[in-house]
């Protein structure tokens, strides 16, 4: 072998030793990247999540630019696996987005916005099903500007003002909420109940609904509260359909807020499952300080003690709908129900429960269950009206005479036979002297 043959041998071995190396340097950073897996999106009202699926942690740094408008995200040691959305979105804030890699083994992210918007992000640890998520928010810049609505007390029919009801349809976007045998999301069904009560008490003169959720997107428990609290809602309904370990388990419950303990070990078995809620949907921490200072507040205000009466009238009601797992109000700490008035969580149905997923389906059951919760919360508001409402100025009340029949009174009021036993919840024609009736008006 030739002297310089032996050279050339030498120096192969070398560079080869340092490209193995440098390969067993680059190979455990590569392989241990975290893999950004899917893409997802929920547009709300006044923001718009996206969510990033991650197989393990990830450090991050966001940005804005301006010029166009756009918000940069570098994650250290990241990649893609397979491909993320690109294509322009329907959707108000966010026109599309793009990625490269950046530098050795980090990832970019580009989103090209509309609009500017106010950018909040934050990781989230496993929890139940998900994994590792990196949550992005595009809060809407004149978010927070808004005066609250105010109440005023009135004494006429001519300035009286509408009762508020807020209605919560739980769970919605990153969060499903519980899911039955075939695949039922309860967050669907919830609002769809949500969307018919609505409908229910926008009809009714006096009444006025609230949506705390409007599509398929998430709030936290206290960004419901807070919501119900800046509207000055007069009565907070939450409405789920939960699951239980036990697929038998069936039947329509009422609750309100328990400042002691659960009433049953399925009170409170429900109450920690919709109070953890937050680690599925995305929030980041929690504080329950204020939501504490408000139960004190209820408690002290007797609100819990409305809030009893009204779940009784809903009861009481649901019951010509669906078979009841207790015929009994129950209480239990769901912090959703701190709203610092009265308040009332229905759970329609167990979704875990073939037969009654089967009726939640329904969009006949969906209305009846919507209707009886309505007729319950009205009938309470109409024996006990709120103070500068409609519902406390605009009832007549005639005291029956000897001889008077409910044809006879209806035909003096210019009302219906049926508008006069709707408003007084009475069931025949019957009507005893002394008696006293409410007459609406029309």
């Amino acid at each position: 072998m030739s002297i310089s043959t032996s050279i050339k041998q030498s120096r192969f071995l070398k560079n080869l030793a340092l490209v193995i190396g440098l390969a067993v340097m680059i190979l455990p950073t590569i392989i241990n990247a975290a893999e950004v897996r899917g893409l997802r999106m929920w547009p709300a009202p006044d923001n718009t999540r996206l969510v990033f699926d991650l197989n393990a942690p990830v450090e991050h740094r966001l940005f804005s630019l301006r010029n166009p408008d756009r918000i940069v995200i570098d994650l250290n040691n990241a990649r893609v696996s397979g491909t993320l959305p690109s294509t322009a979105y329907n959707e108000i804030r966010l026109k599309g987005i793009r990625y490269a890699k950046r530098g050795d083994n980090g990832l970019r992210v580009v989103l090209d916005l509309k609009t500017a918007v106010n950018p909040k992000s934050f990781v989230l640890k496993p929890h139940g099903n998900f994994g590792n998520r990196l949550v992005v928010d595009l809060f809407d810049v004149e978010q927070g500007k808004k005066a609250p609505i105010k109440k005023a007390s009135y004494n006429s029919i001519r300035n009286a003002r509408d009762l508020i009801i807020a209605i919560d349809a739980g769970h919605g976007g990153e969060d499903p909420g519980a899911i039955g045998p075939r695949g039922t999301r309860e967050k669907d069904v919830v609002l769809q109940i949500a969307k018919e009560l609505e409908t229910l008490i926008k009809r009714e003169r006096g009444m006025k609904p609230l949506m705390i959720r409007t599509g398929d997107y998430y709030l936290g428990l206290k960004e419901r509260v807070k919501k119900a609290q800046i509207a000055q809602a007069d009565l907070f309904i939450s409405i789920h359909a939960d699951a239980f370990k036990n697929g038998n388990a069936r039947g329509t419950s009422v609750f309100i807020l328990s400042e002691r303990g659960a009433s049953s070990s399925l009170a409170s078995f429900l109450a920690d499952s919709e109070n953890s809620a937050d680690l599925n949907g995305g929030v980041s921490s929690t504080n329950d300080d204020l939501l504490n200072m408000v139960l004190a507040d209820m408690v002290k205000n007797s609100t819990l003690e409305d809030s009893h009466q009204i779940a009784s009238k809903v009861l009481a009601d649901l019951k010509d709908v669906n078979h009841l797992h207790k015929d009994t109000v129950e209480q239990a700490g769901f912090r959703v129900l701190k709203a610092g008035r009265p308040a009332i969580l229905v759970e329609t149905a167990f979704i875990s429960n073939r037969k009654e997923e089967q009726k939640l389906r329904s969009k006949k059951h969906q209305r009846a269950l919507a209707r009886a919760i309505f007729k319950g919360t009205r009938a309470y508001f109409r024996t006990h009206p709120v103070p500068g409402t409609l519902l406390a100025v605009r009832d007549r009340k005639h005291r029956i005479e000897r001889g008077e029949t409910l044809s006879g009174i209806a035909k003096r009021y210019e009302v219906s036979m049926a508008t006069i036993r709707d408003a007084n919840d009475i069931k025949s024609d019957k009507i005893r002297v002394g008696g006293v009736l409410r007459i609406p008006v029309i």
